[in-house]
């Protein structure tokens, strides 16, 4: 089963150390090699992008930075693994480089199980 797991925490944190990228980036080579990790990526600001609303059967959007969100996802890793114990494991390692190389950081990891093409019947 593939799960997404997305940290999310304040943009005004500024960007991570350095020790934590490259403690992040280690983790994500022994995932790969493992054959359990699919794709990871950080997220640029959201100054960089825009959100697309539909609200009262219009249209809108609107370009950030998002003043009105405390938290916004900063990246994604996207795992196949056997269980969600496993991806309760993975997670705990990866908070775990944040709490090491980022003292004083808030934030958290929202994991969640992705639908496969087997999870619609009839398509």
């Amino acid at each position: 089963m593939r799960f997404m797991m997305m940290v999310k925490s304040s943009e005004s944190d500024g960007p991570p150390p350095q020790a934590l990228i490259e403690a992040i980036g280690k983790l994500g080579v022994e995932a790969s090699q493992a054959g359990l990790m699919v794709d990871s990526g950080g997220l640029r600001p959201t100054s960089n992008g825009f959100r697309a609303r539909i609200s009262k059967g219009k249209l809108s959007i609107v370009d950030g930075p998002f003043t009105e969100a405390k938290e916004v996802i900063g990246g994604y890793a996207i795992y196949e693994l056997p269980s969600q114990a496993e991806a309760l494991k993975w997670t705990k390692r990866f908070m775990d480089l944040h709490l090491k190389h980022w003292p004083g950081w808030e934030g958290e990891s929202e994991v969640r199980p992705m639908y496969g093409p087997n999870d619609f019947p009839g398509d």
